[in-house]
């Protein structure tokens, strides 16, 4: 087998990103077969007024497009290509949103990069260009923004569905399947997003900052594991606390 060569990527070589993600809302049912992720992008272009409008270019490998959608209008296939890296649409307004719907093949993906099936869970591996495997999008650390993801699974195979900020909702629908929705508040780059469906166990503990907040913390392993996550525990409650002394903020 030919070994694939390492890509090196110089900053003299650095250009700005020609359109900026303000949010991006994603949406994973998860089948033990396929995988269907559908997202939604607020997007901006970071040049006005131009005669003539950049166009648009995102990242995406291995990705089977669905349906594209600019402001609710699906796009024709004369409207867009699609090349083995990327997907580009040649005309756009200065702000929009683009809904695009792919099918992966985390069962199959043993690249590690991207979503992917390891033992009985989906776990992501995103850094540095792993977020290209998941759908198209500007996948590069410069392109920060707030993530919403809903997960969608089997309850029984997957009973603990993470991902990145904080927990808004959970629900259990028919044919035994549930749903959990994360938000994170603060912008991010796509090589930080993460996203966990199995089988897990967790310890609990609080941290209670310098104002009297109570803060819950919770540590999340495959079963059988759960007595090695003290220490872990004791790190982050320890690193906290370092926090607020060293910067005097929670």
């Amino acid at each position: 087998m030919k070994e694939e060569r390492a890509r090196t990527i110089y900053r003299r070589n650095y250009t700005p990103p020609n359109y900026r993600v303000t949010e991006i809302g994603l949406e994973f049912k998860l089948f033990e077969n396929e995988t269907i992720v559908q997202s939604k992008l607020k997007i901006e272009s970071l040049e006005k007024d131009l005669v003539k409008p950049n166009p648009l270019v995102l990242d995406g490998e291995q990705l089977e497009l669905l349906e594209i959608k600019l402001d609710g209008t699906t796009l024709q296939s004369q409207q867009y290509q699609i090349e083995t890296s990327s997907l580009t649409i040649p005309s756009v307004p200065e702000s929009f949103d683009l809904e695009i719907k792919v099918r992966i093949h985390p069962e199959k993906n043993t690249s590690l990069e991207g979503l992917y099936r390891s033992g009985t869970m989906f776990c992501t591996q995103c850094e540095a260009e792993g977020f290209r495997r998941i759908t198209y999008f500007p996948d590069r650390p410069d392109v920060m923004a707030r993530y919403k993801t809903r997960i969608e699974a089997d309850s029984e195979r997957y009973p603990v569905l993470l991902s990145n900020g904080n927990l808004l909702q959970t629900e259990d629908l028919e044919d035994g399947r549930h749903t959990a929705v994360w938000e994170d508040p603060f912008p991010k780059p796509s090589y930080l997003f993460a996203m966990v469906a199995g089988n897990l166990e967790c310890l609990e503990d609080r941290f209670t900052t310098q104002s009297g907040r109570e803060v819950l913390l919770k540590i999340y392993v495959e079963p059988g594991n759960l007595e090695r996550t003290h220490h872990a525990m004791r790190s982050l409650k320890e690193s906290m606390e370092w926090d607020e002394r060293r910067f005097g903020r929670e």
